[in-house]
């Protein structure tokens, strides 16, 4: 038996989406829209995975980790269970990792990428002593 005969092969799918399918998916998102058979949806949008995803920039990203930050501080519920569940040492690592950003982009960041870390810093860090202390 020769070594090809043993190997299984993968399939790499590229599932980025470029500005130009961007497109083409917000025209047909919209005819299908007002579809009456379809009731409006396109049959098996429920898959999320099918649906382009928004831009990523510094300040979505920020804002995500913030967002992580109060999961764990009990601010916001989770997205799956709905309940508001506490977890401090998560919330300060999250905390940690955005004042490391803040470290390593210094000099490299927009006056409101600046803006937007110093805000949410200093919110989270204050939101974190108060669980604490509490």
């Amino acid at each position: 038996m020769g070594e090809e005969e043993g190997k299984k092969g993968f399939t790499i799918r590229d599932r980025r989406v470029s500005s130009q399918q961007e497109e083409t998916a917000k025209e047909e998102k919209g005819k299908t829209e007002t579809a009456p058979e379809t009731g409006g949806q396109k049959p098996g949008s429920e898959n999320l995975q099918d649906q382009p995803l928004p831009e990523i920039n510094f300040a979505s990203f920020l804002f995500s980790l913030s967002t992580s930050a109060l999961l764990h501080l009990g601010e916001v519920p989770d997205p799956i269970t709905q309940n508001r569940e506490k977890n401090l040492p998560l919330a300060k690592q999250t905390i940690d990792i955005l004042g490391m950003l803040k470290e390593k982009t210094r000099g490299n960041l927009t006056s409101e990428e600046e803006k937007i870390m110093e805000t949410l810093l200093t919110d989270l860090r204050w939101r974190y002593v108060r669980e604490v202390k509490s």
